[in-house]
């Protein structure tokens, strides 16, 4: 009696197959091969947050047929199942999705802070190359300015060694000049010495050539 009955309550709980009931928080119970706290315990505590697959179910008798994850099978009190995962696994998933949330969020924070930082970079090279385009017009308008004055100082030069070639050429002129001024100079005088010297020559030989008067005439 009690296997045909238990036959009639396995095909009457057939409906509610497939579906996943957890044992409700806090709690181990035992898993009994029939739908009675006089079966036989399979497993002597299962732990609180398992997931149970549900094979039937005896209304009557207040337990549920399951699967458990390595396969075994048996029944357990429905009052025990819950249709949610224990409170504790149930935090331990929000935690684990807080923590990943929070990696998340970091990630994002240091790529901001990355694009931050690129931009800040950026804007720094950018500002750098400026200084840098700006230092260099400078140079360029210095090299221009001395490129001008040198062309004016190099025009000026040849100016200035044109002048002082010519200035040469009127001095080595004029040392010529001199030169032959002072050659003339000197034999004039040459010349006015020897006409002094005839002269006095001359003179002497006029005086000799007087006759004597006697003193006593």
């Amino acid at each position: 009696m009690r296997s045909a009955s238990f036959l009639v309550l396995l095909l009457l709980g057939t409906a509610s197959s497939a579906a996943t009931l957890y044992i409700s928080d806090e709690l181990t119970i035992p898993l009994r091969r029939g739908p009675t706290t006089g079966h036989r315990i399979i497993h002597a505590g299962l732990p609180a947050g398992m997931a149970l697959e549900v094979l039937g179910e005896d209304k009557a008798s207040g337990f549920t047929q399951v699967r458990t994850p390595n396969g075994t099978e048996g029944w357990v009190q429905t009052q025990y199942l819950a249709s949610q995962p224990a409170a504790k696994d149930l935090l331990a998933a929000a935690n684990k999705r807080v923590q990943a949330l929070e990696a998340q969020l970091q990630s994002v924070k240091g790529d901001f802070q990355e694009m931050r930082g690129a931009r800040s970079q950026a804007e720094s090279r950018s500002s750098e190359l400026g200084q840098q385009t700006k230092q260099l017009q400078n140079e360029l308008a210095e090299i221009r300015r001395v490129s001008a004055t040198a062309l004016t100082q190099h025009q000026e030069n040849k100016t200035l060694k044109a002048e002082n070639e010519q200035l040469r050429n009127q001095v080595t002129e004029l040392g010529g000049k001199l030169e032959r001024l002072q050659r003339n100079t000197q034999l004039h005088w040459l010349l006015g010495g020897g006409a002094l010297v005839l002269l006095g020559l001359a003179f002497g030989a006029w005086i000799k050539s007087r006759p004597k008067r006697s003193s006593w005439a």
